[in-house]
């Protein structure tokens, strides 16, 4: 099994990257139901102030290549759009359990 953590930095006010926080979440959320290798997600908004990154995500997909899938499937490059202009920067860590 494979964990693929992965941490976004958005820009703009508070307001505008809460906002497009909550879209990509929402996105995030219906992925395992649309991507067969894809055996969860979890994600979450940061929810203290004095830290710089805003959302953070885990997904558990059984294969180093399954992350790969995942990464390319339609439903995840759609999800991925949501947040393309806001992005800031991205922080990943891919990991055998």
């Amino acid at each position: 099994m494979v964990k693929h953590i992965v941490m976004f930095k958005l820009q703009g006010s508070d307001e505008a990257r809460r906002e497009v926080a909550l879209r990509f979440k929402a996105a995030l959320d219906k992925l395992p139901s649309q991507i067969d290798v894809l055996q969860s997600i979890e994600t979450a908004l940061n929810e203290n102030p004095d830290e710089d990154w805003d959302i953070v995500l885990t997904a558990i997909v059984p294969t180093m290549a399954d992350v790969a899938t995942y990464a390319k499937h339609p439903a995840h490059v759609a999800a991925a759009a949501i947040i393309k202009d806001a992005k800031q920067a991205r922080a990943c860590v891919d990991y055998t359990c």
